[in-house]
């Protein structure tokens, strides 16, 4: 195997009897770092202080890490301008969050058949008031509920799109 000193030097590729003495010698333990390498690497070192410097790894990493959930927002036809705006601005934090944002235009009864055009024109209603830098991930499309769309956060040099193509 090859042996890593307690200092970081290198010690060559020693047999595994060999490298237990030494780490004995130096009153530390014998941890394989890779066993998959050819040949195996170990390392002499306290084994606790190890699991300590992984553990805070794993910590810092997981600190760093961030979630996306995707937060639902339902709008109705008939939603007055008011109520709209509070909801964009609710969206709009949430795209700052970095996360992604379902839009669902709910159609009951006989709204469910009316065209395309006019439910694109009242799911845009929404989206003209949302703040900030935003792309359209998908949609808008029909689902059982309505028609949705899922917006995410965009890159720093894009503009918001609308679902219409006009700005």
């Amino acid at each position: 195997m090859r042996l890593i000193g307690s200092n970081g030097e290198n010690i060559g590729v020693v047999s595994t009897d060999e490298a237990l003495k030494k780490a004995e010698a130096e009153q530390l333990d014998l941890i394989e770092i890779s066993p998959n390498a050819v040949p195996p690497v170990a390392k002499i070192m306290d084994y606790g202080k190890f699991q300590y410097v992984e553990s805070k790894k794993e910590r810092d990493a997981k600190a760093k890490s961030h979630t996306t959930e995707t937060k639902s927002l339902q709008i109705k036809i008939g939603t007055g301008e008011h109520d709209l705006a509070l909801k964009a601005k609710k969206a709009t934090e949430w795209l700052k969050e970095g996360h992604r944002v379902q839009m669902e235009l709910f159609l009951s009864g006989r709204a469910k058949y009316m065209k395309e055009d006019f439910l694109k024109e009242r799911l845009n209603r929404i989206l003209v008031l949302i703040a900030g830098d935003y792309k359209i991930a998908d949609g808008p499309r029909r689902g059982p509920k309505g028609l949705s769309v899922v917006l995410e956060r965009a890159a720093k040099q894009t503009r918001h799109q609308s679902t219409n193509g006009h700005e």
